[in-house]
């Protein structure tokens, strides 16, 4: 069985750590992007905002085009 899947970049901040920066995103994702099925990180860092950090994780993210 052949596949075609198409790969997008997004990033997920949180403000309790990367892990749930990465929940949120791959969780906002699935929303609108329906069989999710590799979530690939390619970096992390953290922003300060008043004094806060906040948590990013940038990732690609793919999905199975229907036929």
């Amino acid at each position: 069985m052949e596949s075609v899947y198409k790969v997008v970049d997004i990033i997920g901040t949180s403000t309790k750590s990367w892990e749930d920066a990465a929940k949120v995103a791959v969780a906002t994702a699935a929303k609108t992007l329906r069989d999710l099925r590799v979530a690939e990180v390619k970096k992390m860092d953290m922003k300060i905002e008043d004094g806060e950090l906040v948590y990013r994780v940038k990732m690609n993210v793919s999905f199975k085009y229907e036929d």
